[in-house]
């Protein structure tokens, strides 16, 4: 994922949050808390991946946003083969004489049928898809933030697991600033993969 003006992140002061939203007002937010003279050490990270953002804060705060990446503007497709209103787009697939002849077989043909099968698969993978990125995003965070403070190993095992009264527990003496984020980028991972447990027993 590219960080642009507009990733979504968090900065800190130590243990405590100074800022939260699009990566622009987050820079001069940092570069505010700098010149005011933060304890630090300031860490931005992005609320996505849970990743630290690497900020060149030189100059003033117009100066720092102006070196972020821009967002991305979205290129129109070349107009080619397939259906443009649904966004179509040929490319080659490669499959074994007997999958060719399923697909033929299929209602629709084998473009509706291999459609399906990937929509199915997509809608499949989402829940896990889902938890396996709120893990990674908590884990680096924690890592970052929380490697060196009381019950980081016991909420790391607790993330892992979906276990949210193990991980409130071991983050309950971490400072507020720090648990409340964790929580936050845990969560997708926590609740749902509750949720999934619940459905599977």
């Amino acid at each position: 994922m590219p960080v642009t003006a507009s990733t979504p992140c968090t900065a800190f002061d130590g243990p405590r949050r100074i800022a939260a939203g699009p990566l622009a007002r987050v820079a001069a937010a940092v570069t505010a808390a700098m010149e005011a003279g933060a304890g630090g050490p300031v860490l931005v990270f992005d609320d996505r991946s849970g990743a630290v953002i690497d900020l060149d804060l030189r100059g003033s705060a117009d100066e720092v946003v102006a070196r972020l990446a821009p967002d991305p503007v979205p290129e129109e497709a070349p107009r080619g083969r397939g259906r443009p209103k649904l966004g179509v787009v040929a490319r080659e697939v490669t499959l074994l004489p007997r999958h060719w002849d399923w697909l033929a077989d299929q209602p629709g043909g084998a473009s509706v049928a291999l459609r399906r099968l990937v929509e199915e698969a997509r809608r499949r993978d989402a829940g896990p898809a889902r938890i396996r990125a709120a893990q990674a995003a908590a884990h680096r965070f924690m890592t970052a933030m929380a490697g060196d403070l009381p019950g980081y190993e016991a909420a790391l095992r607790a993330l892992h697991a979906g276990d949210r009264a193990g991980f409130d527990a071991a983050t309950a003496g971490w400072p507020a600033d720090i648990a409340r984020h964790a929580s936050r980028l845990a969560a997708g991972a926590l609740d749902e993969g509750a949720a999934e447990k619940g459905q599977s027993s």
